[in-house]
């Protein structure tokens, strides 16, 4: 088993966007990349402002991506799918890293891949590509070969329990086991209520063993999106997207996580708000005494003939860790600048973070119709934690091509 501080040590800083836990800062240079629809552009890191470089194309729209722990390789899985539509061309590739200015190049041919992939990862020693699809809910796992190149599946068992709505796949720290974090769905009309869980999974040689399904309520009530793991301590933070909320477990040596969660916290600042909300992705600050979550909200109404935002909270929700029991305290809700954030990177420092807008939405602005355009939102990362609004990059995102992933990455 890899001990906590060194597995901690090895990746400080690999990704911040994808949540991997930092234990000390790199001193390699890092950089942003964001998507829109296929296109995965980078960015370099200037204070804090964004410098944009070079580009590549995927076979697809991009789904999500994370890097080998080495750093010399960049996996992206893409899909013509999309929310609510199930696309029939779906992708992971592998993309090799210029080690000085992080520009991305094909690496191997990319894989053919089942469904769309929602979410993708790698295990802690950088051996196997982890892949989550929503509809059907399901997994699969890859060999990585010895040159950073996408393998073949590993066969998994027959009928393996992976819930509804898999969002997020990432191995636990010890690499022993995996967690399968499934949203479930909120009711509809005539439909009722699907259950969310997080499914565990003992893990060896890519093979994934059922453990346990952790669902309070038999998942009714719970609909999880994404977790993230304390850097140096047995703590495990959720976002529950479907009742914007953190929850806050333990690690565990038989199960994964903890049956019971050890706290369960608000994300917005006004939990008693009429419109749809739900939360987003959640990062644990390098230091591990901060926790970072989005709120996100789109609901439409009509104004002057045209639809426009309707209210709602798209927010980054700061809470403070206490670093005896893990209990996390809202300090701070600041404003997205955009709708649905969807992503957001904190650079591996600690001092900065910058949260990615899906996609434009019209606004009421006084007596006329405005655009709220998507974008890159930068803050600045106070000594205390809380964020100070930098700038915002608008970004020509559209319904077609929405701005789905970004995340900073620093370089070998």
């Amino acid at each position: 088993m890899i001990d906590r501080r060194v597995f901690a040590t090895l990746l400080a800083g690999a990704c911040a966007a994808p949540g991997l836990a930092w234990g000390e800062e790199l001193k390699g240079k890092t950089v942003l990349y964001a998507s829109i629809g296929p296109v995965l552009t980078l960015f370099d890191l200037d204070g804090d402002a964004l410098v944009k470089r070079s580009s590549v194309t995927l076979p697809a729209n991009i789904q999500y991506a994370w890097p080998h722990p080495s750093r010399k390789y960049f996996y992206v899985v893409s899909s013509n799918g999309g929310p609510g539509v199930a696309g029939d061309k779906h992708f992971a590739s592998a993309l090799r890293i210029d080690p000085a200015s992080g520009a991305l190049s094909p690496h191997g041919q990319p894989q053919m891949l089942p469904s769309r992939p929602i979410h993708t990862s790698v295990d802690q020693a950088g051996q196997f590509l982890l892949i989550a699809y929503n509809d059907p809910s399901s997994v699969t796992v890859h060999h990585i070969d010895p040159d950073g190149s996408i393998g073949a599946p590993v066969p998994q068992p027959d009928k393996l329990d992976t819930g509804i709505y898999a969002h997020q796949i990432r191995a636990v720290p010890s690499n022993q086991m995996v967690t399968l974090v499934t949203r479930g769905n909120n009711a509809e009309a005539g439909k009722p209520e699907d259950p969310g869980a997080i499914k565990t999974f003992s893990f060896k040689n890519g093979i994934l063993t059922p453990l346990v399904s952790i669902a309070p309520g038999n998942g009714l009530g719970f609909g999880p999106r994404h977790l993230d793991f304390h850097p140096t301590k047995p703590w495990v933070f959720v976002s529950i997207e479907r009742q914007s909320q953190l929850y806050v477990y333990t690690l565990d040596d038989a199960t994964g996580l903890s049956r019971e969660p050890l706290f369960i916290k608000s994300t917005l600042s006004d939990p008693k708000t009429t419109f749809l909300q739900g939360a987003g992705p959640i990062h644990v600050h390098p230091n591990g005494r901060f926790v970072y979550q989005t709120n996100r909200s789109s609901p439409l109404t009509e104004f002057d003939g045209q639809k426009v935002l309707a209210g709602g909270e798209n927010s980054v929700a700061v809470f403070a860790i206490d670093q005896t029991t893990g209990e996390p305290t809202l300090i701070q809700n600041i404003d997205g600048r955009g709708v649905q954030l969807r992503t957001f990177g904190i650079d591996p420092g600690g001092r900065l973070l910058v949260a990615a807008s899906v996609v434009p939405i019209q606004v009421r602005e006084g007596f006329r119709v405005g655009t709220l355009t998507a974008g890159l939102s930068v803050y600045r990362v106070g000594s205390d934690g809380r964020l100070d609004f930098a700038r915002k990059y608008d970004i020509e995102a559209t319904n077609q091509n929405q701005q789905f992933w970004s995340g900073m990455v620093t370089l070998a």
